[in-house]
């Protein structure tokens, strides 16, 4: 397995840690780029403001049912790799062996099974895309320690913002192998426009209300994605493409029990390591 000898990059003001790499490839700025900043400005000012009530009422919920923190917060690689934090609503419950809650099915309660498949625990990333850490239409933020183990190609996804929903949330979410998932990402970066995020925006509406792929097939979330090597363990065969058009590819990471890994939007949503205490 051949992985990516990524240059450090310095972390931009209020990142959440030191960059331990960085994607490669070329970056090419458009001139849509401008406007789609300005676009997400608007659009996470009107969610967080007309959405308050909501937001609030969620956040009561959460702290009956879980407890605190209620907000779930993490190290992401965003932006050329640079690190920040992201924020969502917690769905799962602390780590406790002598309580039998090790594993996410384990952990993820109903309620939080709720929050998920109804996507709501994805309202705080609007803050990160207020901050400009992440963008509405982008690829997902996955894990830091994910950098070290993508293909020169698939780093790429590393061009842009990471995004609350993306081309491969809306081809089938955690239902798409991790090849499939990382071509999406890399056409949305070669192809993003104007268009293709409104259409992606629209078509996410529809995957939410449906509730289509919100884990990955024998997963409570989704599968950890080990690299680009074959692996026995894991042959699922690529889900069909949907929503966006698009065709996705056999899978590459080994299917393994994950670790409160989280599922992509329309909840990407993507992949959450155990919570930690704060």
């Amino acid at each position: 397995m051949s992985k990516v000898a990524a240059p450090a990059a310095q972390p931009r003001a209020g990142a959440a840690g030191p960059v331990t790499g960085r994607a490669t490839g070329p970056s090419t700025r458009r001139p849509y780029d401008r406007w789609k900043r300005l676009l997400d400005v608007l659009g996470a000012l009107v969610v967080l403001t007309l959405g308050a009530p909501l937001l609030a009422l969620v956040a009561l919920l959460v702290l009956v049912t879980h407890g605190r923190p209620v907000l779930f917060r993490h190290t992401r690689p965003g932006l050329h790799g640079e690190l920040f934090e992201v924020v969502k609503f917690r769905t799962m419950r602390h780590p406790d062996p002598q309580r039998g809650l090790v594993t996410d099915a384990q952990r993820l309660t109903r309620f939080g099974r709720w929050l998920r498949a109804s996507s709501l625990d994805e309202l705080p990333e609007f803050w990160n895309v207020l901050r400009g850490e992440m963008s509405v239409v982008g690829p997902r933020p996955h894990l830091v320690r994910y950098l070290a183990l993508y293909s020169p190609e698939q780093a790429r996804r590393h061009d842009v913002r990471p995004g609350i929903t993306g081309l491969a949330q809306v081809r089938g979410r955690n239902a798409l192998s991790w090849e499939a998932k990382f071509a999406s990402d890399v056409e949305y970066v070669d192809r993003r426009s104007f268009l293709l995020d409104l259409k992606i925006v629209l078509t996410t509406v529809r995957v939410v209300l449906t509730r289509e792929g919100i884990s990955a097939p024998g997963a409570a979330t989704w599968h950890e994605f080990t690299g680009n090597a074959p692996s026995p363990a894991d042959d699922r065969p690529a889900a069909p493409p949907s929503g966006v058009d698009g065709s996705a590819t056999p899978s590459s990471g080994a299917a393994v029990p994950s670790s409160g890994v989280d599922r992509a939007c329309g909840s990407s949503a993507d992949d959450r390591d155990v919570v930690q205490r704060r």
